[in-house]
């Protein structure tokens, strides 16, 4: 059972007031939101459509549960247990050809980051889950940690992580004996890393192993390769992105596709949240949106 009345009072979603701007909102257009997690964004975007419909995808079944409760009496939203990656499919199910705006917020949820039995965050003495879909037959962090030779998972926390101590830290991993859990990865990151430091080299081996759990540059990529083309003219993209993996994946297909003359970039650079919101919502302030408009 999910608990929603505090989880619903605690999310605020991010760079909310730039993405519904960006979105150029027809109160008769087709929108997805392909990361709906709680439902925040969705919600302020149903406010803003009257004959149009929204398509709410997220892989993670708790977060579409909370979402649906939070908009359950409006009839202009479908709900869908997947990833953004499949949305051609879900289109194509739906007999629809493109729609006129799409909104992907990658970042964890502050609902997921607080639950203390899937391993996303650093603070809880859970095992490493980590999946966004616990449903799915992919591995495990711990399972990912087990079946990764040395040389492979020091790879994925420098590939994902950016971690400059990935060797060693990936050695001690590896050494351990047994069960893999929350704490027996901050106890290494304590042991290698000067205490004002471990807070990021936490941030930055937990985001490795989720990335590699969840493989979600696999989907950024798989959906930046397609979205194109489930676009109208005149449709918009936003993607919110919270690292500079990510942010470069984005960055470097959107600038080819504005080279093709397919897509006309909003902005030189990405906008990033005000002062005032990082001071309201500390999840924000890695955040960047990039935003494009599909020509006709």
């Amino acid at each position: 059972m999910v608990n929603t009345s505090s989880t619903n009072s605690r999310h605020i979603p991010v760079m909310l007031m730039e993405s519904l701007e960006n979105l150029k909102i027809k109160n008769n257009g087709i929108y997805v939101d392909g990361t709906l997690g709680l439902g925040g964004h969705s919600d302020k975007i149903l406010e803003k459509i009257d004959s149009g419909i929204l398509l709410g995808i997220d892989r993670d079944e708790d977060s579409i549960s909370i979402a649906k409760k939070r908009l359950e009496n409006n009839k202009k939203i479908r709900f869908y247990h997947n990833s953004y990656q499949n949305l051609r499919i879900i289109l194509d199910e739906l007999k629809i050809d493109a729609v006129d705006g799409i909104l992907l917020d990658l970042g964890l949820s502050s609902f997921q980051l607080e639950n203390n039995k899937r391993g996303f965050s650093h603070k809880h003495d859970s095992s490493l889950d980590m999946r966004f879909d616990i449903n799915s037959e992919d591995y495990t962090a711990e399972e990912i940690i087990h079946k990764n030779e040395l040389t492979d998972l020091t790879q994925i926390f420098k590939d994902y992580g950016e971690e400059r101590h990935a060797y060693k830290i990936a050695k001690l991993i590896k050494e351990l004996k047994g069960e893999i859990d929350v704490m027996s990865i901050t106890s290494i990151i304590d042991r290698v890393t000067p205490y004002k430091f471990r807070l990021k080299t936490y941030s930055r081996i937990f985001q490795a192993l989720r990335i590699a759990a969840n493989k979600e540059l696999d989907h950024l990529k798989s959906f930046l390769d397609d979205f194109v083309d489930l676009l109208n003219p005149g449709g918009r993209i936003v993607i919110i992105s919270y690292h500079s993996i990510e942010d470069r994946i984005v960055k470097h297909k959107l600038k080819d596709l504005k080279k093709n003359k397919i897509i006309e970039l909003i902005y030189k650079k990405p906008l990033t949240p005000s002062d005032d919101e990082i001071s309201e919502n500390k999840r924000a302030r890695s955040a960047k949106m990039r935003v494009g408009e599909k020509i006709g």
